[in-house]
């Protein structure tokens, strides 16, 4: 009797156990087909690129393996630190001028009583823009020509024209307000979303305690939504350090390498130079940089949801 009643004790504890992986299996099964896909056409193509950064490949495909000698070529090339340098100062110029904008207006448009939604439409109407469309309207804007649109106004003040994207101190700030001027919506809608989450006792709360309007942000809302902060920060790194459509478009990476980028330098060595050795080597180099800054944001996003 012993015997059984042990032997029942584990069967049941078994039983179970035996039920989750035959429920377990039939998820793999439905989730099989798209496994598939994301191994075909993620971890395939990852994988590929760090085999051809160790080789030499043409059009006409691999001639063999040359170990780091296509590393060796792309640390010694001096536009691996122009493009480099620049990829940071394009992200320090985000932080400063397109973190803070989405955030403002984020607040702006949570204090409105009534059009709301209207306003919600005109700032997101940008992200509704095809991209290519929106950077050929920004580079009629910016003409360093007397017909261009900033230098016709300037005109009419009396100030002198400038060269805009020409210049290579201004080309990259201007880049980055037409970035600002594109991604601004999307943000909006996601800080608009976290300042609705928070409880509006906790605003009550605050102005009964004689907080300013600006107290009541900087010390109650802005460490409230701080987690969403973070994330969206980590996550505009990983986007703006990744530039390739804006300078592809309105300098080609000029003027004087101002706004040549890894990405950029990829393309050309890829499908200008038909080397693609070279170019996965600096794919190579994005993909360990920008895995960093992945993982940083999985863990953000892992305490923002209060997952262990």
């Amino acid at each position: 009797m012993i015997d059984t009643a042990a032997s029942l004790s584990r069967f049941k504890r078994k039983t179970p156990r035996r039920v989750i992986w035959k429920r377990q299996g039939l998820a793999f099964l439905f989730l099989a087909p798209g496994l598939i896909l994301f191994l075909l056409m993620i971890w395939y193509p990852t994988v590929q690129t760090v085999l051809f950064s160790f080789q030499n490949v043409g059009l006409t495909g691999s001639k063999g393996w040359v170990g780091l000698n296509n590393f060796d070529r792309m640390f010694g090339d001096p536009q691996f630190i122009i493009a480099w340098r620049n990829s940071i100062v394009f992200v320090l110029l985000s932080l400063i001028m397109g973190l803070a904008v989405p955030i403002v207006l984020a607040l702006m448009i949570n204090e409105m009583r009534r059009f709301a939604s209207v306003f919600q439409l005109i700032v997101y109407l940008p992200a509704l823009i095809p991209s290519a469309v929106g950077l050929l309207i920004w580079r009629l804007i910016y003409q360093p020509e007397q017909t261009g649109i900033l230098n016709s106004m300037l005109k009419l003040v009396g100030l002198p024209p400038q060269l805009w994207l020409s210049d290579p101190n201004l080309a990259k700030p201007l880049i980055i307000v037409i970035m600002t001027w594109l991604s601004a919506g999307g943000s909006t809608l996601i800080y608009l979303s976290a300042l609705r989450e928070i409880p509006v006792e906790f605003l009550e709360a605050a102005e009964l305690d004689g907080f300013s309007p600006f107290q009541r942000v900087w010390y109650v809302v802005l460490p409230l939504i701080s987690s969403r902060i973070q994330i969206m920060l980590v996550l505009q790194i990983i986007i703006v350090a990744q530039v390739f459509t804006e300078p592809f478009i309105l300098t080609q990476g000029g003027p004087a390498s101002a706004t040549m980028t890894p990405v950029l330098e990829i393309y050309n060595a890829a499908f200008v130079n038909s080397d693609f050795g070279l170019a996965s080597a600096w794919s190579v180099s994005m993909l360990v940089v920008l895995s960093i800054f992945s993982v940083i944001y999985v863990w953000l996003r892992r305490e923002d949801t209060g997952m262990n």
